[in-house]
């Protein structure tokens, strides 16, 4: 996905700077994603690791890490695919609610591709609640369906708005594609719990943390992908559709620096890596005043391009840079 705040460019860089730090050798140690997001960071030292705890407060995440960093079996799910690909379409809550030619006139799917989801989500649902398949390979048909129907957003990368004519991709017919995750050694744990609570009840080696860096709430941005994955029916509010969600706050400029002192305070790890940006709500003073106070700090950077959405026939987005910071405390 084209997600804000994602780390997948910068995995090799975080990888080489971790290792800097911890050493080469990364086989014996637990690695926390307490901010886990799509899981490209989990996934990256998923092979190198003893084991990866990844977390995220959005039930969409859950699920894609519960697939990417929880599922560490062979799964053949050829046959199921193949079955979700050809059932014939019927509208349901997301056609009804923001597809095109819905109930809502709102427009993050095409008329098409709202009922292929509909259909799909309803058939993974009934075989799991029935037992005919097991959770490995019911996140796993969850996280392929969240991909291939993200491919087919009519947004510009978040559902915070949805566009106002379907643009070119959002008009081919959504492909379910196999989530395809890594097999390897060791014991992995995925949670869907506020990282200030579950710190208090994890412990390990290497904690990352890739928190929000401003006040755009992931929970607004990605609410229709919340839907696809919980399957619930609600109330809908306003233009864009949104869902209750949770604040995080992380996203506030008055609670930040509280919230990420107390996590700080309140880790079992030995060391903490943090990464932030030059954009970010906190200060990079007011990150090394905090870091400072639990242990030896330091702190490594890098520039790359900052996220942006997509160019569409009305949009011409120019492309930044910003600096990445990656604090590092050793408590």
């Amino acid at each position: 996905m084209n997600y804000i705040g994602s780390k997948h460019k910068l995995s090799s860089w975080l990888l080489s700077s971790i290792s800097d730090v911890c050493g080469p050798d990364l086989s014996k140690f637990v690695f926390c994603d307490l901010f886990a997001g799509t899981g490209s960071v989990g996934r990256t030292f998923k092979p190198l690791v003893k084991g990866v705890i990844a977390n995220d407060l959005e039930f969409y995440s859950y699920v894609l890490n519960q697939n990417y960093i929880g599922n560490n079996e062979p799964i053949d799910a050829s046959a199921y695919i193949e079955e979700l690909e050809n059932l014939p379409p019927k509208a349901g809550f997301i056609f009804n609610t923001y597809c095109e030619d819905g109930a809502s006139g709102r427009l993050y799917f095409s008329a098409e591709n709202g009922k292929k989801i509909d259909t799909i989500r309803s058939q993974i649902e009934v075989w799991f609640s029935q037992g005919e398949i097991n959770e490995d390979v019911y996140f796993f048909l969850l996280a392929s369906l969240l991909e291939s129907a993200d491919k087919v957003a009519n947004t510009a990368s978040v559902y915070g708005a949805y566009l106002k004519k379907l643009k070119k991709s959002a008009q081919n017919t959504l492909t379910l594609k196999p989530a395809d995750f890594e097999i390897t050694p060791g014991n992995h744990s995925v949670y869907n719990q506020n990282s200030n609570e579950l710190i208090k009840a994890i412990s390990g080696d290497i904690l990352y943390l890739d928190p929000p860096y401003n006040a755009r709430q992931y929970g607004a941005n990605y609410h229709v992908l919340n839907t696809i994955a919980k399957k619930d029916t609600f109330v809908p509010k306003g233009k864009t559709g949104l869902r209750s969600y949770k604040k995080s706050a992380f996203c506030s400029k008055i609670e930040v620096a509280t919230a990420f002192e107390e996590l700080i305070k309140q880790a079992d790890f030995k060391t903490i890596f943090l990464s932030y940006n030059n954009e970010g709500l906190m200060p990079a003073e007011t990150v090394k005043a905090i870091m400072q106070r639990y242990g030896k700090y330091d702190l490594v950077t890098t520039s790359y391009q900052r996220f942006k959405a997509d160019k569409t026939e009305n949009r011409n987005h120019k492309a930044t840079g910003t600096t990445e910071y990656l604090h590092i405390l050793e408590k």
